[in-house]
């Protein structure tokens, strides 16, 4: 029975693994950035202990064997998935948590896991025991983490009946799960077990722990950092370089959760079921406002001209640009707005890419000697007629708006380069300028062992706003997120750090308003799409989440109004 894994043909046995297949054909590796993780098999992706054919004792002995669904749809033909690319740094992220998870069962048994939220390169999780954890026992979980992976135990995924998955989590103790699976939609749930601990990460995992050998371990009281690989050497574990702003504002997060009583999806749901999400919504959008106006009482202080303010994609960086201008309003300022996107240069002007594609994310595409002029200009009080760029045609225009500073108007400029270094020349004074990041920071979790990356939370409003302003597919939008996702990579998250201020423009309850407007694109989505798995893998993470009926509690001001319509700051007259 012949087979093609990445391109290269081979004879499966009936009962062989994948993995058993991967090795025979040589692809295994000691290399992290070499070695297959998983599979994708028609767009779906498989563990590598996954079985192309196994025997089957109901059918007849003339027949034997079963051909499985997976190989059905992909026709043979499989790609093995890699950590370079997003895929496979997911599945090596589950498979390293579960193992910090077994560490943690054997050491201290009673001990409550929480995973919060990544911060740099590292996943900052807490444990809840008896004593306050020490910095002599995070080295010997760290010791058992790497005793684990040298054991190299099979991750083992079994299929249990839904009842049964939640009698097993009741009497384990973890009832986030039993209250995350009674929202369930379907009749039966996947875990993966080791020895006797069972768990599950929500989507496939490496074959077995000795895949993840790549970890460290750092004390960060009260909880501990799990450190992945480096993005420079993948063979090695991340360095940990301190982002004191940036893990002041996930604090603040996990603080608005507890005041907001809603910490996880469960917590959520359960406020969509009595009703109470409507004050769930008042309360959120009122911490959002008391935000804004705390980050202008700090730039009237400080007296600044020039707010710069920048973003990843879907942040909501417009709907805060203009809501901060408000609360500058509310303070006696007479703010004006103003956009980096005027200042692309002409297409003509700029060298494409080798495929002959403009890389819109690069800061080559941005006139910033230009902007410098204005700016500087626009400082020593003189009068500025900012040019203008037309996308449709990828040119740019003379502008039409003239304007000048004086002392009660300070000019709030947003963009995505907005807080790069290059983008001011030495001559401007830094005293002038204060730099606001604003970013979708969620600390909502799936349940105590699974956090939800702050991505998604971007990648569903873009998919929202993108189909509902500019008529994009799901397909169009999330083909485009990997060179997005890159270019936040290496334009915007090596800066936020160096941000007065950081704005987090999540919102707690968006999941349960979101739901309803991408549910029905993501159903509509052909299987046979190049981009289904990562479409499947949304609609199971959105299955837990209940959808609000809420939007006429949403205020025309909200952050989640960007990209849901009914925004007021689009509004004319």
């Amino acid at each position: 029975m012949q087979i093609f894994i990445d391109g290269n043909p081979v004879e499966a046995q009936i009962g062989e693994s994948l993995l058993s297949i991967v090795r025979r054909l040589g692809l295994d590796s000691s290399d992290l950035g070499k070695r297959p993780l998983a599979a994708d098999l028609g767009g779906e992706v498989f563990t590598l202990n996954y079985v192309p054919w196994r025997t089957q004792d109901k059918l007849p002995a003339s027949v034997g064997y079963r051909e499985r669904r997976g190989i059905r749809r992909s026709k043979g033909r499989i790609k093995l998935i890699r950590y370079g690319e997003h895929r496979g740094e997911r599945i090596y992220e589950r498979t390293l948590l579960f193992i910090f998870c077994l560490a943690v069962r054997e050491l201290f048994p009673q001990a409550h896991i929480q995973m919060k939220y990544a911060i740099g390169a590292g996943i900052y999780i807490t444990l809840e025991k008896e004593t306050p954890l020490t910095k002599d026992e995070v080295s010997a979980l760290r010791q058992k983490c790497r005793q684990i992976v040298a054991a190299d135990y099979v991750l083992e995924r079994k299929r249990l009946d839904i009842d049964e998955a939640i009698a097993f989590f009741e009497k384990d103790h973890q009832q986030d799960k039993v209250r995350l699976l009674n929202y369930r939609q379907f009749t039966f749930f996947d875990v993966y077990q080791v020895k006797d601990y069972v768990d599950y990460f929500y989507g496939e995992m490496a074959p077995s722990t000795g895949y993840a050998s790549v970890l460290d371990l750092k004390f960060q009281a009260p909880g501990v950092l799990l450190l992945r690989p480096s993005s420079q050497d993948v063979n090695k574990p991340s360095t940990h370089e301190k982002s004191p702003r940036f893990a002041a504002v996930f604090e603040e997060s996990d603080r608005w959760g507890q005041l907001m009583r809603c910490a996880s999806v469960a917590d959520l749901n359960d406020m969509v079921e009595s009703g109470s999400v409507r004050e769930l919504i008042r309360v959120n959008e009122a911490l959002h406002e008391k935000r804004f106006a705390e980050i202008a009482e700090q730039i009237v202080k400080r007296n600044a001209r020039a707010i710069l303010l920048a973003g990843p994609s879907s942040s909501g960086k417009t709907t805060s640009a203009n809501r901060l201008c408000i609360q500058l309003r509310v303070l006696g300022k007479t703010p004006l707005l103003f956009s980096l996107d005027d200042y692309y240069k002409d297409r003509s002007l700029v060298e494409p890419e080798p495929d002959g594609t403009f890389d819109y994310e690069h800061i080559k595409m941005i006139d910033v000697e230009r902007f410098n002029e204005d700016l500087s200009a626009l400082l020593r009080g003189e009068v500025v007629t900012p040019p203008a760029f037309d996308f449709s045609t990828g040119k740019s225009l003379p502008g039409h708006r003239t304007i000048r500073l004086d002392e009660n108007t300070p000019l709030v400029i947003e963009g995505l380069h907005a807080l790069n270094p290059q983008m001011l020349t030495p001559e401007i004074d830094r005293k002038d300028v204060f730099k606001l990041y604003v970013s979708a920071l969620t600390t909502l979790n799936l349940d105590d062992h699974n956090r939800i990356p702050t991505s998604d939370v971007r990648l569903l409003r873009r998919l929202v706003r993108d189909y509902l302003t500019r008529g994009a597919s799901v397909e169009r939008t999330l083909d485009m997120w990997d060179s997005v996702q890159r270019g936040a990579q290496r334009w915007i998250f090596p800066y936020q750090e160096s941000a007065d201020a950081i704005f987090n423009s999540a919102l707690v309850y968006e999941l349960a308003v979101l739901k309803k407007h991408i549910f029905p694109l993501l159903q509509s989505v052909d299987p046979g799409s190049a981009c289904y798995d990562q479409v499947r893998s949304i609609i199971k993470f959105l299955n837990y989440v209940q959808d609000a009926p809420v939007e006429d509690e949403i205020p025309p001001t909200s952050i989640l109004r960007e990209f849901i319509g009914g925004n007021t700051f689009y509004r004319k007259g």
